[in-house]
Order: C-alpha cells, then structure tokens, then sequence
C-alpha cells in the first residue's frame, strides 16, 4: 500500500510538471509569432497529458489513465517509427523532405509571416541558406517581390547594405540548412543519443507507471 501511494504521489508530481510544461509552450507560442504554431501544438499536447495524468492519478479514474496511456504510447511509436524510417531509409526520407520543404519554401516563404520568420531564425541560427542552398528561394513571393534572395545567402553582408543578387549568392555559395543540421547533430551525436534515449526512457517509465495504478485500481 506505502509502494502504491508512493508511486501514485511521483505520478502526480511528474504529469503536473508536464502540466506546468504544457502552460508555458502554450504561452511562449502565443506571444511569440514565429514559433507559434510548434510551440502552441507541442503545448497543447503536453497539457492534455500532464491533465489526465494528474487528474488520472489523483482521482484513480481509469479512463483518463487509460487515455493518458494510450496517447503516450501512439507518441512513443511515432518516435520510434521515425527514427528507424530516418535510420533505415535515409536517402528516401530525406528525397521527400527534400521536395517538402523545397516545395513549401517556393509557395510561402515571403507570403506567410509566421513561415517566414521561422526560417529567417533558422537561417540566422545555423547560419545556413534555405533547405539545399539559395536556389530553393527561386520563384518564392519573396523573390519574385524583391527580385533579391534572403540577405542570409550572402552572410558576407547578412545586414543588408547590399542586396543579395543571384551572382553574389553564386560567388559566395552557404550551405543549405539540411546539411548544416546534419552536420551539427552528428557533431553532437552522443548529446542528441543521450537526449532522445532519456526522453523515450521518461516515456516508458509514464507508461509503466499508469498501467501500475491503472490494474491496481478496483
């Protein structure tokens, strides 16, 4: 009985932690436009969770515990399903992302705000130009408004004093953003390794704990 309160106690104090994780994406999403969207989604999921979670343990209510464990469970094998379609058929997901993000880059990067902003942080982040390089922002609302690519595929003039023309981004090529991050995270492979195994670690350790409550519960 001391090991079943206990546990029930840790469940309550874990899924309110991803409750209060939850509120703040959520919030931080909705001040802050250029993230918005991933952070207002990631939030939201992370709320329902830490609710039914708390609620779940708190008033020993099988069907939210059941709910709880279900919706971490379909989380836990998209992850999983993910990484081995990432591990396994690299060149093939990375052909579909390729023409994703190439795709989504020509038809909103320059007409859509938030789109927009996303990108320009990425690009000033890794210090990177577009998915592959500066050809991806050809026939983009940017482009075809300013007739100029984005001053990040000119970094030797990432303020704008000059306009970043076709023959400037030629002269001086950066390097797509896919390939920056690649090289990033294998840069920090252990990190990343360590990262993602602690994550799916926290993940199981929910799952086992409400199925705990859940078959212990009358």
């Amino acid at each position: 009985m001391q090991c079943y309160s206990f546990i029930k106690t840790m469940m309550i104090l874990f899924n309110f932690l991803i409750f209060l994780c939850g509120v703040a994406l959520l919030a931080v999403g909705i001040w802050f436009v250029n993230v918005g969207y991933f952070l207002i989604a990631a939030g939201a999921v992370l709320f329902a969770l830490g609710f039914l979670g708390c609620y779940g343990a708190h008033t020993e209510n099988k069907c939210a515990l059941m709910m709880f464990f279900f919706i971490l469970l379909i989380i836990f094998i998209a992850e999983v399903a993910a990484a081995v379609v990432a591990l396994v058929y690299t060149s093939v997901a990375e052909h579909y992302l390729t023409l994703l993000a190439v795709q989504t880059i020509k038809k909103d990067y320059g007409s859509q705000k938030d789109f927009t902003q996303v990108w320009n942080s990425t690009m000033e982040g890794l210090k990177c130009c577009g998915f592959n390089n500066y050809t991806d922002f050809e026939e983009s609302p940017y482009f075809t408004d300013n007739k100029v690519f984005p001053p990040y595929c000119c970094f030797d003039d990432v303020n704008g004093t000059e306009p970043c023309t076709k023959k400037r981004a030629e002269d001086k090529p950066v390097q797509g953003c896919f390939k920056q991050l690649l090289s990033d995270i294998r840069t920090n492979a252990i990190t990343v390794g360590g990262v993602a195994a602690g994550i799916g670690g926290l993940e199981l350790a929910a799952m086992i704990v409400s199925m705990y409550l859940y078959c212990n519960l009358k």
